[in-house]
């Protein structure tokens, strides 16, 4: 098995009928059979109907788990690394559409670079706007300063400049990880429920050994909803201020780093 893809569905029939048909285009291109697993967990709009509609389109090729509610994303995705099989593991969003071009950069890159267990792409929302997915690793100011101006930060990055380079960590909208980075890892830390599941996980990479490399010769559209951004607050803001104060008490810091990367052998 080549590919292991991992997506979350919930309340996704916005999206998830091209992530998938563009999805399984793109694997296509391989000799070697894939597998997408999808967890649909809990929707309460059609994805479900959609989902089973595109396992009867794709029925060697996709693998439903279905949950009578939401598990949030770390029970989820755990059920569905619990159950891959392929060498590579690519963690997708059901808002996401990775082409061929873009899946062959970062494999391309993952082989030839040993140390490097995680790469992420560029992205890109629907209209074209630049998305800022990797960062430092996050402080109480760092969060605050991309909750008031991260629209600010997106635009004013001169993102056509980045060269692929290692990262604290990358947003999970899109990663692809060799298989032996993710049986090292374990697993989503299931604590946390919705966020920052994807810096924890990051974290658990780098303490593992292996390297997270951004790749911006690779470039994915995400259509993202971005529920927890901006000034209305919601649920998902406060499931993310939660999941963060409890980041910060499992690696034992708040403000400043210097403690975290020595802890986690970032500059090692």
């Amino acid at each position: 098995m080549l590919f292991s893809v991992v997506i979350l569905s919930f309340n996704s029939q916005r999206t998830l009928d091209r992530c998938l048909d563009t999805l399984a285009a793109t694997l296509k291109n391989y000799n070697e059979d894939s597998e997408i697993i999808v967890v649909e967990n809990g929707s309460s709009d059609n994805s479900v109907g959609m989902l089973k509609a595109k396992v009867e389109q794709y029925p060697e090729l996709i693998k439903p788990i279905y949950f009578e509610h939401n598990t949030g994303t770390t029970v989820s995705r755990n059920a569905a690394l619990d159950v891959s099989q392929g060498r590579y593991v690519l963690v997708l969003d059901s808002d996401a559409y990775i082409e061929p071009d873009a899946l062959n950069t970062l494999v391309d890159y993952l082989n030839n670079h040993p140390k490097v267990g995680m790469v992420a792409p560029k992205l890109f929302y629907d209209d074209g706007r630049f998305q800022k997915s990797v960062d430092v690793f996050p402080t109480l100011k760092r969060k605050v300063e991309r909750f008031l101006s991260l629209n600010k930060m997106q635009a004013s990055e001169d993102h056509e400049s980045y060269s692929a380079t290692d990262v604290d960590y990358a947003i999970s909208a899109c990663w692809l990880l060799k298989r032996d980075a993710v049986d090292s890892v374990g697993g989503f830390d299931e604590n946390i429920f919705y966020s920052p599941e994807d810096v924890d996980y990051c974290m658990q990479v780098w303490q593992a050994g292996y390297q997270i490399h951004y790749v911006p010769e690779a470039s994915v559209i995400h259509d993202a909803q971005e529920l927890s951004r901006g000034f209305k607050l919601s649920k998902f803001h406060f499931s993310h201020l939660g999941g963060l104060f409890y980041l910060f008490k499992k690696y034992g810091y708040f403000f400043g780093l210097k403690g975290l990367y020595r802890r986690l052998g970032r500059f090692e």
